[in-house]
C-alpha cells in the first residue's frame, strides 16, 4: 500500500522535547516534580475547575471518582451502552454493577429515557445515615437520627449510587436535564470528559462552563489519540474541594506521614509522572490551536460531503462549542449491520484511509451480558452505521479531500 491517512496521531509541534528533556535533566521523572503541579494549574485555569488532580489515565480518574461517590459491593451505577469500555470497567473495580442506558442522537446519554427509568423502574427510599432503620425512634448519639433519600432499582432492590455521563467524541451531553434528574433522584454525577477537553456550553444554565466541570466529578484522558496527550495520563476534578483533596490523597498511596510511611487508608499508585506532565504542559500550550484545526477540518469534511446522499457527518449539539475531537460519519445506505461497517473499514484501509467503527455496545460484551439494560435502541442503530474519519491536527486539506473521495468511491 502506498499512502496512508492515519485515523488520529499525536502532534508535537511545540515545546514537548524541551520540557521533557528539562525534566530528565532535573532528575524528576517519577510521580513528583514541578511539571505535575504546573499541568494541574494549567488544566484548572483552562477549564475553570477549582482544582485538578493529575493521574495515570482517564480510567484511573473515573475509578477515583467512583470511589469518592461511595460506589461499592451491591450498588448500581448508571452508564451508557454506547461508549468505550473504560467508562464502565471502573464500576466493577468497586465491585458494583453497571446498568446500561441508551443514547440520543448526540450519541450521549438520553435524558428522556433516564428520567423514565428513574420514574418507572426505580423508587426513592429513606434510611438513617448511621445505617439503622428509618423507623427506629431511638437515635444513638449526636446526628444519629439523620436520614437520607436514595434511589433503588425495584427489580433487584439495589441502591443506585451514581450516573456516569460520557461526552462522546467531544460532543456534549444534555447536562441541564441530567443534573436536574440527578438532583431529583439523589444521584451523584461523574462526567466522563475524557474525549471532551475544551468542549464548552455556549447557551443555557451552563453557558461558559466546560465539560468535566458541571457534575460532582469530571475525568479527562491524555491517551495518545486524544486532543492533547501525555502518552498515558489523565486528570480528575471535583465540585467539592474536600473530595478532590481526598482523591489526591488516595491516588498517592494514602500517605499520612511520608517519612515514617504511615497509611490510614488503602491507597493507589495512580499519580501521573513528571515526564508525562512535562509533555502535557507543552500540549496545553497548543490546545487552542489544535481545537481551531479540528473545527476547520470538520467544516471541510462537511463541504466535501455536502451533496453526498448516502451519509452525513454527525452534528454536534446546538448551544455548544465542541472540541471536534472525532468526526462520525453516519451511513444511511449500504449498511445494515456491524459486519457491513467492518467491511467498509477494511476497504478504506486498502485505499490508504484509516477509519474505525464505533465501539461494540458494552452491554453486549461478555463481561456485562448479565447486567441490566434499559430500552437500548438508538445505540443499536448508530452502532451499525457509524465510522470515524481521520481527524489528526496535522491533517492537510489534500488528505481530507482524498478521504472524502475514497468514501464516495467505495460507498457507491
Amino acid at each position: 500500500m502506498g499512502r496512508l491517512v492515519p485515523l488520529s496521531i499525536p502532534n508535537f509541534e511545540g515545546n514537548e522535547e524541551k520540557y521533557v528533556l528539562d525534566a530528565v535533566k532535573q532528575g524528576w521523572v517519577s510521580t513528583g516534580g514541578a511539571y505535575i503541579t504546573r499541568l494541574e494549574e494549567l488544566l484548572a485555569e483552562y477549564t475553570g475547575a477549582k482544582r485538578v488532580a493529575a493521574c495515570q489515565s482517564g480510567t484511573a480518574a473515573l475509578h477515583l471518582a467512583l470511589m469518592e461517590c461511595g460506589a461499592g459491593p451491591g450498588d448500581l451505577v448508571i452508564v451508557p451502552a454506547l461508549t468505550f469500555i473504560a467508562a464502565v470497567n471502573p464500576v466493577r473495580y468497586q465491585f458494583a454493577d453497571p446498568i446500561f442506558m441508551d443514547c440520543d442522537d448526540s450519541l450521549c446519554m438520553d435524558p428522556v429515557k433516564l428520567t423514565r427509568f428513574c420514574e418507572e423502574a426505580c423508587e426513592l427510599r429513606t434510611a438513617r445515615k448511621d445505617g439503622r432503620s428509618a423507623k427506629d425512634s431511638q437515635p444513638l448519639g449526636e446526628g444519629a437520627g439523620e436520614t437520607e433519600e436514595y434511589l433503588v432499582y425495584k427489580k433487584t432492590g439495589q441502591r443506585i449510587r451514581a450516573v456516569v455521563v460520557v461526552h462522546v467524541f467531544g460532543n456534549l451531553a444534555d447536562m441541564e436535564a441530567i443534573m436536574d434528574i440527578a438532583a431529583a433522584y439523589r444521584l451523584r454525577v461523574v462526567e466522563d470528559a475524557t474525549e471532551a477537553l475544551g468542549s464548552v456550553y455556549t447557551e443555557g444554565r451552563y453557558a461558559g462552563r466546560m465539560a468535566g466541570t458541571i457534575g460532582d466529578f469530571g475525568a479527562y484522558s491524555f491517551n495518545g489519540n486524544k486532543i492533547i496527550t501525555t502518552g498515558g495520563g489523565g486528570a480528575v476534578t471535583a465540585a467539592d474541594p474536600k473530595e478532590l483533596e481526598h482523591i489526591h490523597y488516595i491516588s498517592t498511596q494514602a500517605k499520612d506521614d511520608p517519612l515514617f510511611y504511615l497509611h490510614n487508608e488503602t491507597g493507589y499508585n495512580y499519580r501521573m509522572t513528571n515526564l508525562q506532565a512535562a509533555l502535557g504542559v507543552a500540549q496545553m500550550e497548543e490546545l487552542p490551536e489544535f481545537i481551531r484545526r479540528k473545527a476547520r477540518n470538520y467544516q471541510l469534511y462537511k463541504e466535501c460531503l455536502r451533496d453526498w446522499e448516502k451519509g452525513e457527518l454527525l452534528p454536534f449539539r446546538e448551544g455548544t462549542k465542541p472540541n471536534y475531537w472525532f468526526y462520525s460519519l453516519v451511513l444511511k445506505e449500504g449498511v445494515q449491520s456491524q459486519e457491513d461497517v467492518y467491511r467498509l473499514v477494511l476497504q478504506l484501509q486498502e485505499a490508504g484511509v484509516q477509519t474505525r467503527p464505533v465501539w461494540g455496545l458494552i452491554h453486549e460484551q461478555k463481561p456485562y451480558q448479565s447486567c441490566a439494560a434499559y430500552e437500548i435502541e438508538r445505540a443499536v442503530y448508530y452502532s451499525r452505521r457509524i465510522i470515524n474519519l481521520p481527524c489528526s491536527t496535522q491533517l492537510t486539506e489534500e488528505e481530507l479531500e482524498y478521504v472524502a473521495e475514497a468514501i464516495k468511491k467505495i460507498c457507491k
